[in-house]
């Protein structure tokens, strides 16, 4: 698993093989040995395979076209309502309608969303996560019908690989590795841990084509700017209100 691990590509080109159900499926069900909190499981999956269904979670996405092409979609969620009916039907009372049950929930589905990448990988086949799930999370809730205290948090394309990309760059273990206490970051150590990240042919062809000096200028006044974060971050708390995570 470490081998596959230090080979593993994002994978957004897929072939028109489908994905055989027993295969999904075991892969599903394998998964939820991950780590849950409380063994409560706090996470739902909605498999999507309909092309109509696919069609309508594209703009959620962006149009990302790995959607369409993938023969498998999976929205991962954060559930607190499957919970809370149990609780419901079994003569108590569930109090999960707050902030630390959404987190709870999130890192629970999370979880299971690594896993299920890790066996897919694994079985050979192609995944890509989309982190787009949590920027337009009310499209997705309305074409799912997703309940109360079920919110979109994670989306897998999955399908078998039609492409053999290039490794994406990773900071050394020293970077993100803490002993004992955390270190904070001198101008020295940004320097060792980000100037070989910076000096890669494709990082200085990117800084160039978006007319941006530094590649941390194209992050943060371009890819993901402090206004777009602050929009989102509104359209996110809006949403888990409506879903009854923030009362």
């Amino acid at each position: 698993m470490i081998d596959l691990l230090k080979t593993r590509r994002t994978i957004r080109k897929y072939t028109s093989a489908p994905v055989d159900d027993a295969l999904l499926n075991r892969l599903l069900d394998a998964s939820a040995r991950t780590q849950t909190m409380g063994n409560l499981q706090l996470y739902s999956v909605v498999v999507t395979r309909d092309e109509e269904m696919k069609r309508r979670l594209s703009p959620a996405h962006f149009g990302q076209p790995m959607v369409m092409q993938a023969p498998v979609v999976l929205t991962i969620c954060a559930d607190f309502n499957r919970t809370s009916e149990w609780c419901r039907n079994r003569k108590a009372v569930p109090g999960y309608d707050n902030l630390l049950s959404f987190i709870n929930a999130a890192s629970d589905a999370l979880l299971y969303t690594q896993t299920f990448s890790c066996l897919a990988e694994e079985a050979g086949l192609g995944v890509c996560y989309l982190g787009t799930t949590v920027y337009q999370p009310q499209q997705i809730i309305d074409i799912l019908g997703l309940p109360r205290l079920v919110m979109p948090i994670a989306t897998l394309t999955v399908g078998w690989p039609d492409e053999v990309p290039a490794l994406s760059d990773r900071l050394p273990m020293a970077a993100f590795v803490h002993d004992e206490r955390y270190h904070d970051y001198s101008p020295a150590d940004i320097d060792r841990y980000y100037t070989p990240k910076e000096a890669l042919p494709e990082n200085r062809h990117f800084v160039a084509v978006n007319n941006k000096e530094t590649l941390a200028q194209v992050f943060a006044e371009i890819r993901y700017t402090k206004k777009d974060n602050e929009s989102l971050s509104q359209l996110f708390l809006d949403t888990l209100r409506k879903q009854g995570f923030l009362e």
